[in-house]
């Protein structure tokens, strides 16, 4: 029987070992300012170093998701006519 490793998607172009991170951790969060960074812990990914700003997107845009859904699930649903005066 073959001992074969499982494969795992790389969801970043680049990548930095564990022991780079805690040698130089500023110079991968200054790459991470331009592009994705995966952290590999024994070559496999253990974590993704993103900047603020594409970690702020990504928040955005779970919470846009999130409202689409409400919108969806409520369409069709009961209405209530209202006049601008009273609002």
């Amino acid at each position: 029987m073959l001992n074969m490793s499982i494969t795992q998607t790389i969801f970043a172009k680049k990548t930095v070992s564990m022991t780079d991170l805690r040698r130089s951790p500023s110079e991968v969060i200054e790459v991470a300012q331009s592009s994705p960074v995966a952290i590999l812990n024994h070559n496999k990914p253990a974590a993704y170093l993103i900047s603020a700003s594409d970690y702020e997107d990504m928040l955005e845009q779970l919470e846009d998701a999130a409202l689409t859904q409400t919108v969806k699930a409520r369409a069709g649903g009961p209405t209530v006519k209202v006049k601008l005066e009273d609002l």
